[in-house]
């Protein structure tokens, strides 16, 4: 199981467009194969930063989606409206917990 994790931190003025592009894609992303969750985080100090927390069956799933049409139609819009580089980290669920 492959978690994934990426912190984004938007111009002030184009978070509400990118929260339009996040719910009209998140539905497609979970329903991917490999997908078995997904959800956005909000920094508790800083509105205009958001992160995404991801859970996939392999690493080999991410990949493919993130090479995949879908990706290839969100990832554009969203990095457009970035104020600083994102930061991803992909983790390795070692201890299994209910």
């Amino acid at each position: 199981m492959i978690i994934r994790i990426v912190r984004m931190t938007f111009k002030e003025e184009a978070v509400a467009q990118f929260l339009e592009i996040f719910d009209n894609s998140k539905e497609k992303i979970r329903s991917f194969p490999g997908c078995q969750h997904l959800q956005l985080l909000e920094d508790a100090h800083a509105k205009n930063v958001f992160s995404t927390y991801s859970i996939w069956e392999k690493e080999e799933d991410l990949n493919i989606y993130r090479n995949s049409a879908l990706f290839g139609k969100v990832w554009p819009e969203t990095k457009q409206l970035f104020a600083a580089p994102p930061v991803a980290h992909s983790y390795l669920q070692k201890i299994k917990l209910d």
